[in-house]
């Protein structure tokens, strides 16, 4: 058992201490859930048509009123003879009565259908973004999830440098006066800066949260209490548009989002609900700090490290010397107790044994991945699998677009099918392991958007919208257990940076779909037949992943470079080398993943 482990373990494991700890950071994921879910309501295209001009009209026509009017100016199109959005008709100048001889462009605006996604007033009827200026709606999404893209990788750096809390607090004041901001925002430019760094700042929360508590649990709880902050952001998902039912405008629904991570910086912002992460001062040797976070996790937890037989026989057993004159000086000290609590003495222990090789903090950098043997490939196809999911996803959900275009189906049907893959993972992944369900997720992926690309022209309206739920559901399964899977195999020193690298690979892949969209959809079959191979090809990378269920979190990057893949089913545990790779390069043998 590493030092750190028993360190950790002698603060009371996972007490009552860090067990409330983890619980209470699902309350800020609600807020982070509001905020990551605001772009489809602020960017909801109203249905619209051009507003009238009596000019142009022939003066016999000009003193029409209501739908004669709107019938006179505006032209009719398909079956259903609905307005167009963006043309009014011309008439020839010079006859009085002339039927109309052609269309122009709007020239008085736009009348819309509101309210608009529970909006009487949105960014789109503002500053009327449909039309010529219909480009700017996909720009000003492709901005967010870019501000999402890099405050996972910049914020993600600095988790690893500063510290989770450092980040985590620091991320909040960016993102209450950024979100501030932008209900003040005059000006679409504005607004679009506002919204790229106010993504930043929401993905540096999210993130450093994610870390933070990822770290504070133990192997057999991680898995519940990542999903159930996943149920959280859910919650925080269907809140919204009865939020925006209420308000009724988007800059009093901005103001809210942004009083929401005030709250989240004035509870939040204090070291006892949110301290540092004890292991990740641990693992960059930052002793002293860790020391008064574990003594408090040991008094709030209650536990006497010497009635605990579990910790006696992990000090005892060891086959190196250090370990038998380790356990020599904790049965000294039982027999001759000193006036401290024994777990300060226990701890005190195991921080000099961590402080007699680097007494200095140690920090390290995402770079130093080229120099390890098997952690950049495990990270690369943990990135590649994140960006096929959050890449394929608008193929399904076009596929499941209603002819009118309508905002409540297809925002609740999302926020369901992420509550089920979320719930799905829940019940499978400690059971049979995170490479076999990623691998099962994949599959399902890959072969409903083969299905589609092959089948839709010709079958039915129900396998099309069959193959395309149960798409989006894998999509997003594979997207949140690529990120679960991501932050249990890099070390803990490069933990936020390497995790950031994945999360930003999944808005990359989001990042997709609006940008076809600004080229009035053309590219999306294009699109759809790039991301359905790409998902063939991560089906054959998740191969090489190991498995991480059970498993320690690694703290160096020797032990990450040290995981290696076991067999996928359950059987014999052979021998499994590294591919390519002769068994010196890793100077540990493999762990053997503990049975669900």
């Amino acid at each position: 058992m590493e030092p750190e482990v028993r360190v950790l373990r002698a603060a009371g494991g996972f007490g009552r201490a860090r067990r409330l700890l983890a619980a209470a950071s699902w309350l800020p994921c609600v807020a982070l859930g509001l905020a990551l879910s605001s772009e489809p309501l602020l960017t909801a295209l109203p249905a619209h048509h051009c507003r009238p001009d009596p000019t142009l009209l022939p003066a016999a026509l000009r003193a029409l009123r209501g739908p004669a009017l709107l019938d006179a100016s505006v032209p009719r199109l398909g079956p259903a003879r609905s307005p167009s959005p963006c043309l009014l008709l011309r008439y020839p100048e010079p006859a009085p009565r002339a039927r109309p001889n052609g269309t122009g462009p709007c020239t008085r605006g736009w009348h819309y259908a509101l309210p608009a996604a529970g909006l009487l007033r949105s960014p789109v009827t503002q500053w009327n973004l449909v039309c010529e200026d219909g480009w700017k709606v996909p720009l000003e999404q492709t901005s967010h999830l870019l501000g999402w893209l890099l405050g996972c990788v910049i914020l993600g750096m600095g988790c690893d440098r500063f510290g989770r809390r450092a980040v985590f607090v620091a991320s909040l004041v960016l993102a209450t006066g950024l979100g501030a901001g932008e209900a003040l925002a005059a000006s679409f430019p504005a607004l679009l800066a506002l919204r790229l760094l106010h993504g930043g700042a929401l993905a540096g929360t999210s993130l450093a949260l994610y870390v933070a508590r990822l770290e504070l649990c133990d192997p057999p709880h991680r898995l519940v209490f990542s999903m159930g902050a996943g149920l959280f952001s859910v919650v925080g998902t269907l809140l919204l548009p009865g939020l925006a039912l209420l308000v009724q405008d988007w800059r009093l629904l901005q103001g809210l989002s942004a009083l929401a991570t005030g709250l989240l910086l004035l509870f939040w912002g204090y070291p006892a609900l949110f301290p540092e992460s004890p292991c990740w001062l641990l693992a960059t040797g930052q002793l002293a700090r860790a020391r008064k976070i574990l003594w408090h996790f040991a008094e709030a937890s209650g536990v006497d490290p010497e009635d605990s037989p579990e910790e006696e026989s992990s000090l005892a057993t060891g086959n190196a010397p250090a370990r038998r004159r380790e356990a020599r000086v904790l049965e000294e000290e039982r027999h001759h107790p000193p006036i401290c609590n024994p777990s300060c003495v226990l701890m005190s222990t195991e921080l000099d044994i961590l402080s007699a090789g680097s007494p200095q903090p140690q920090h390290h950098w995402v770079l130093e991945l080229w120099h390890t043997q098997v952690t950049w490939r495990n990270g690369l196809i943990l990135g590649f699998s994140s960006l096929v999911g959050g890449g394929i996803r608008a193929s399904f959900l076009r596929r499941l677009s209603p002819p009118e275009p309508t905002f409540y189906g297809p925002y609740f049907l999302v926020a369901g099918l992420e509550m089920a893959a979320t719930i799905f993972l829940l019940l499978t992944v400690d059971r049979w392991g995170r490479r076999l369900i990623l691998l099962l997720g994949t599959l399902v992926m890959g072969l409903a958007s083969l299905l589609l690309l092959a089948g839709a022209q010709y079958l039915p309206g129900w396998p099309v919208l069959s193959l395309s739920v149960l798409g989006l559901l894998a999509s997003q399964a594979v997207s949140t257990l690529s990120n679960l899977f991501a932050a249990e195999i890099f070390p803990t020193v490069i933990r936020g940076a390497g995790l950031g690298l994945v999360l930003g690979a999944g808005f990359l892949g989001q990042a997709a779909a609006p940008l076809a969209d600004m080229h009035g959809r053309r590219g999306f079959f294009l699109q759809h037949v790039v991301f359905a191979s790409f998902a063939i090809l991560a089906l054959l990378c998740v191969l090489l992943l190991p498995e991480s269920r059970g498993r320690g979190l690694p703290q160096s990057l020797q032990d990450a470079d040290c995981l290696r893949r076991s067999p996928l089913l359950r059987g014999h545990p052979c021998q499994d080398h590294l591919p390519l790779l002769q068994p010196s390069h890793c100077r540990a043998q493999t762990q053997l993943v503990q049975e669900a």
